[in-house]
C-alpha cells in the first residue's frame, strides 16, 4: 500500500483544515486506517481511526473538534480539523493497519510521508 497525505498548512488558533490520505495498493477495505500525529521534540501519538466496520476512536485531546472519515470509492481517508489550537502544531501522519484498530494509535504497519500543520495563536 501507499499512502499520500495532503491539505496541511499554516492556520490561526480557531480555523479548520482538511487533511485527506489518498491510499494506493491493495484493497483496504476492511483495515484499521487512522492519522498520527507528532509534534518537534515530542512522541508520535494516535489522533484518531477507523476500522472497516466503521468504528472509530479518538484521543481525548481532540475529540469533539477533529473527525475522521474513510470514503470507499475514492479510496481516502479524512481528517476534519475544527478549532484547531497551537498544541494541533505537528505533522500529521496517516496509517493502515490490520483488521481492527486497538486505539487511535493503530496499529499501523504502513505509514504516509506526512503534512505539516501548524496552528499560531
Amino acid at each position: 500500500a501507499q499512502l499520500v497525505e495532503s491539505g496541511g498548512g499554516s492556520v490561526q488558533a480557531g480555523d479548520s483544515l482538511t487533511l485527506t490520505c489518498t491510499i494506493t495498493g491493495n484493497a483496504y477495505s476492511n483495515y484499521c486506517l487512522g492519522w498520527l500525529r507528532q509534534a518537534p521534540g515530542k512522541e508520535r501519538e494516535g489522533v484518531a481511526s477507523i476500522d472497516g466496520d466503521g468504528n472509530i476512536q479518538y484521543a481525548e485531546s481532540v475529540k469533539g473538534r477533529f473527525s475522521i472519515s474513510r470514503d470507499r470509492n475514492k479510496n481516502t481517508l479524512t481528517l476534519q480539523m475544527n478549532n484547531l489550537e497551537p498544541e494541533d502544531t505537528a505533522t500529521y501522519t496517516c496509517g493502515k493497519g490490520f483488521r481492527y484498530c486497538e486505539g487511535p494509535e493503530g496499529p499501523y504497519n504502513f505509514w504516509g510521508q506526512g503534512t505539516q500543520v501548524t496552528v499560531s495563536s
